[in-house]
């Protein structure tokens, strides 16, 4: 992908025991599928918002409009998702070495406030109207709410088919849930209201949305969060890599200044000194070490320095 400046091939580079690796690319993996399914998800539940908010307009339901606000960040995250995965398909350049990744762990930390947000000014909402409850037409509400459901299920089933190893498609798998469940919660509501006048239930289900809300922007922002902050992906930890590879690639005597990362969920990067045997060939030893971070962690990017002796380089 890209000109021959985006992606180059480092075989068989090596300065002073310094090797990244054979044939990485820094073009990033960018899946069309997921692209598709996204924008697809994103036009649907876009629409049915405007929808839903005239129905809990006409009806009173708060429950409808804070299900509307949901499905609101649900359009925008879905919307800035697909633009995501198209910046990231964009090959690396000189300035940006590691491409545009990076926009799309961006965009989920983003979508994950303005959930806390959302969430915040239903609850405040909910909290007035059960001091106060309005008169809801719950018909109107229930019929918007079975729709609602309606294209919830469609908008899930279209991104359970992506790839859930993605964050951005995690999050609005996490977001359309929320809204799914909500949906389900509304249309309770609206029954209750209908069987029993109770129109209390309106307001206390939207707090039950509010919470869902929470439940999704506090995993999809922590995610996020841990990989701006160059934090170790779960399972990548430098004690798990470093246990791995002394026990497990013949010649490593120890390894030590580990430093362990992420582009995105799907790229993992390492850079780290091997301290071999004085017989150990460094050549073989680096190439067995690539491979064992690619087959046991899946790190296709390594930056690999070889210690021998008495005269190991220093680094910090």
């Amino acid at each position: 992908m890209g000109s021959d400046h985006d992606h180059h091939d480092h075989h068989g580079h090596d300065h002073h025991g310094h090797d990244h690796g054979a044939g990485h690319s820094h073009a990033p993996k960018v899946s069309a599928g997921n692209q598709r399914r996204v924008g697809l998800a994103a036009l649907l539940t876009g629409s049915f918002m405007l929808a839903e908010v005239a129905g809990g307009i006409v009806s009173g339901s708060l429950a409808l409009l804070a299900d509307a606000g949901h499905m609101l960040t649900d359009f925008a995250a879905l919307a800035l998702a697909w633009f995501g995965f198209h910046l990231a398909a964009r090959p690396a350049d000189w300035r940006r070495t590691y491409g545009f990744d990076r926009f799309s762990v961006l965009v989920a930390f983003v979508n994950g406030l303005t959930l806390f947000v959302i969430a915040a000014v239903i609850l405040w909402e909910a909290t007035e109207r059960l001091q106060s409850p309005p008169p809801i037409a719950a018909p109107t509400m229930l019929w918007v709410a079975v729709l609602g459901l309606v294209v919830n299920i469609l908008a899930f089933w279209m991104l359970l088919g992506a790839d859930r190893g993605n964050l951005n498609i995690r999050g609005a798998l996490a977001h359309v849930a929320g809204d799914l469940l909500g949906s389900v919660g509304t249309i309770a509501a609206a029954l209750i209201i209908m069987g029993t006048g109770w129109t209390a239930a309106d307001p206390l289900l939207s707090v039950f949305v509010a919470l869902i809300i929470l439940r999704s922007a506090w995993g999809v922002t922590r995610d996020a969060a841990h990989i701006l902050l160059e934090g170790a992906p779960s399972g990548l930890e430098a004690d798990t890599v470093a246990a791995d590879l002394t026990a497990n690639v013949d010649g490593v005597e120890s390894v030590h200044h580990i430093h362990v990362w992420s582009i995105s969920e799907e790229r993992p990067m390492t850079t780290l000194h091997a301290r071999i045997r004085p017989d150990a060939s460094p050549t073989l030893v680096k190439a067995a070490i690539r491979e064992r971070l690619q087959s046991r962690f899946h790190v296709d990017h390594a930056t690999v320095e070889i210690e021998e002796g008495d005269h190991a380089p220093l680094c910090r």
